[in-house]
């Protein structure tokens, strides 16, 4: 156990002997006891009011998250999802406590325990590091917006989630979930297959009860594809809902950060908490009346009722069991009174090799850019700088190579011709040629499709063995997409997928929340050990 962990541990039992006098029944389901059980597939809102009913205390319920993480993440099945673990998250938990006391709430996400994605700033005891060993030691001089908004609604940061090394923009063999920092994170459903990434860490810390909700960042398929490995709701915004600045950047056309959860319902308020304008993320300036306060007040158990749904009929056929899924998820929904009408979507080949040139580009302007704002303390000062340190140090290029890096310090700056011919071929082919025209062709208010296959075994030597997948075209639009729990295979997780228009998340959730209630194919993960599968 390294000496931060202990010394966690050492204030928890501390503090444990000092609050347990305010728990009123300990007899009580839903209330704190000797062991944390009772915290598993607990919600926002069942813990809000077992704080409103004195069952117990936001220093027990953080006590009992770290407790998960040492046993369930550091020791036991050793999911690895934590890269470190916020050693001040007692005393904030603490001081939360007092408030209330003085009947003080912050926020919707009061005495919530929220982990997030190790590539976003906070300003605290953790260092950020897009788990590359370049930046082990950085510590950023002030707090991401997400951070910011994260601590005034009431959250408790209690750690950072390992990734997939520069968000899965390094290496063209890579394996999701393995970073120089931190090492390999495991699936909880069967410990030898991969969480995907890169917010690997969030997804398998949600899925196994680590924390109530997780902050990932997606650029094309980082939320989602998690969400979907790990049998959880992950949510992409649509691109300038949630500030960027802050948060370690691959690009500035379709990077965002976005809540992760295990029901939409946590996910709706998580969200509420993140959404505002930021004068430093041009981005954000198009979310100005976009958005509003509370998106829970959409969430209808009805919610599909009379709407019209487009399947999307060439995103299937990579996995004739995921197809028989999708085809029982479909009638589900006729079922609730929704309308299904097919439609196709535009090839990949009109807009992937578009969107990869853009990504190489902004890749190597946003990275520079982080590496100049962190001032006189960074560590390299440029891309090609980084290039060279990966190059002496031991652990970096021990699976993979880093040819991505390469490429993008090849690359010019963002007035170049082949930068601004590839962007607007990329936007017209996902937007007005693709979501746009799907959705007015057909008069529909929602997209579906699966999000993936279940999880591929980890292989550190091949990289990653991904058989299908749906969040390109939600991605490189910038448009919304929201994935949900759709069922199992072989005990592993897959999910659907939702997307739609730009600013659509109300209509999204609304969906979303409806599907969810009415099939429930959430489940805990029972850390199954390799190749043991059970009906």
């Amino acid at each position: 156990m390294d000496k931060r962990l202990l010394r966690i541990c050492m204030i928890f039992f501390a503090l444990m002997a000092v609050v347990s006098c305010r728990v009123k029944d300990t007899s009580e389901a839903g209330t704190a006891g000797d062991d944390n059980s009772w915290l598993e597939e607990i919600s926002i809102r069942e813990l809000q009011q077992g704080y409103a009913d004195e069952r117990f205390t936001v220093q027990q319920v953080v006590a009992g998250y770290l407790e998960r993480i040492n046993s369930i993440d550091k020791n036991g099945p050793s999911l690895n999802s934590v890269i470190i673990v916020n050693p001040d998250a007692l005393q904030i938990a603490a001081e939360l406590d007092g408030e209330r006391s003085e009947g003080k709430v912050r926020g919707p996400l009061f005495g919530i325990p929220v982990i997030i994605k190790d590539n976003i700033d906070t300003h605290d005891k953790m260092p950020n590091t897009a788990g590359a060993t370049v930046l082990r030691n950085s510590f950023p001089a002030a707090d991401s917006p997400v951070a910011e908004k994260l601590r005034k609604a009431g959250a408790v940061i209690i750690g950072k989630a390992n990734l997939s090394e520069w968000a899965n923009f390094r290496g063209m063999s890579s394996t999701s979930g393995w970073s120089g920092v931190g090492g390999q994170t495991k699936n909880p459903y069967v410990l030898d297959r991969n969480p995907c990434g890169s917010s690997s860490g969030s997804g398998v810390a949600v899925s196994a009860n680590l924390c109530v909700v997780a902050i990932g960042t997606e650029t094309n398929g980082s939320i989602v594809c998690p969400s979907n490995n790990n049998g959880i709701v992950g949510l992409k915004p649509t691109v300038g809902l949630i500030s960027r600045r802050g948060i370690i950047p691959i690009s500035f056309t379709q990077d965002t950060p976005g809540p992760m959860g295990r029901t939409v319902e946590d996910v709706a308020i998580c969200l509420g908490a993140l959404t505002g304008i930021d004068s430093a993320d041009s981005k954000t300036l198009a979310s100005y009346g976009k958005y509003p306060d509370d998106y829970t007040s959409y969430l209808r158990k009805d919610g599909l009722r009379g709407k019209r749904i487009g399947v999307v009929a060439n995103s299937g056929g990579f996995s004739d069991r995921v197809d028989t899924l999708m085809l029982r998820a479909i009638r589900d929904m006729k079922s609730m009174g929704a309308e299904i009408v097919e439609v196709r979507a535009p090839s990949g080949s009109e807009y992937n090799d578009a969107s990869f040139e853009v990504l190489l580009y902004e890749f190597k302007d946003g990275l520079n850019k982080y590496f100049e704002g962190l001032g006189e303390n960074a560590p390299v000062r440029n891309l090609t700088q980084l290039i060279e340190f990966n190059k002496k140090d031991t652990i970096e290029l021990r699976f993979f190579d880093q040819k991505i890096l390469e490429e993008a310090d090849k690359k010019g700056d963002l007035a170049s011709p082949e930068y601004l011919k590839s962007l607007s071929a990329m936007l017209r082919a996902t937007r007005e040629n693709g979501i746009d025209k799907m959705m007015d062709s057909e008069k529909l208010d929602a997209l579906i499709s699966p999000t993936g296959s279940p999880a591929w075994k980890t292989d550190l030597i091949l990289g990653d063995h991904f058989v299908g997948g749906s969040s390109s075209l939600a991605a490189i639009s910038g448009y919304p997409a929201i994935t949900v729990p759709m069922g199992f295979i072989d005990n592993l997780p897959v999910g659907i997928t939702f997307a739609g228009r730009a600013w659509s998340e109300p209509l999204l959730l609304e969906i979303a929340y409806s599907y969810e209630q009415a099939t429930k194919h959430r489940k805990a993960p029972e850390y199954l050990p390799a190749d043991r599968f059970q009906d």
